[in-house]
């Protein structure tokens, strides 16, 4: 069934910028996250009101991960990666939204997808970074 179109009972104060990405994040001849280091210096110099970043952001079709090649577990990678990009945009001051993709390998592969889980997502950010399932609704502003 179609969703409701709500319209805002307010207008917006400003405009507002989105930044949309999706990965993977990472060349395919290389486990390093240059393409996602160069994203978040992106963030930071445009500084968007909302950054939405769709997984997936350690992919199983990726031929280290394929080859068990990696020199961590996929979870712990998977943490560096949501961590790193937590912190890359926190001095941004943008809102973050993390939603996950069917390819993440440390990510249960069912749909519809749960949301990520940071229990060690610092305090400062927990306002400002929202994970959500896979498909969702978000309704900005």
């Amino acid at each position: 069934p179609s969703i409701p179109h709500h319209p805002p009972s307010f207008p917006f104060p400003a405009p507002r910028s989105v930044l949309v990405a999706c990965g993977p994040f990472t060349p395919s001849d290389s486990a390093a996250f240059e393409p996602l280091r160069d994203l978040l210096d992106v963030v930071a110099r445009d500084r968007p009101d909302l950054c939405i970043l769709f997984g997936p952001f350690l992919d199983a079709k990726h031929e280290q991960v394929e080859g068990c090649q990696l020199l961590s577990p996929f979870p712990d990678v998977l943490r560096l990666c949501l961590r790193t990009i937590v912190e890359g945009t926190r001095s941004s001051g943008s809102q973050l939204v993390l939603v996950p993709s069917l390819r993440d390998v440390s990510h249960p592969p069912v749909y519809p997808q749960p949301p990520f889980s940071l229990p060690d997502l610092p305090k400062e950010d927990r306002a400002r970074v929202l994970l959500v399932p896979d498909p969702c609704t978000l309704d900005i502003d």
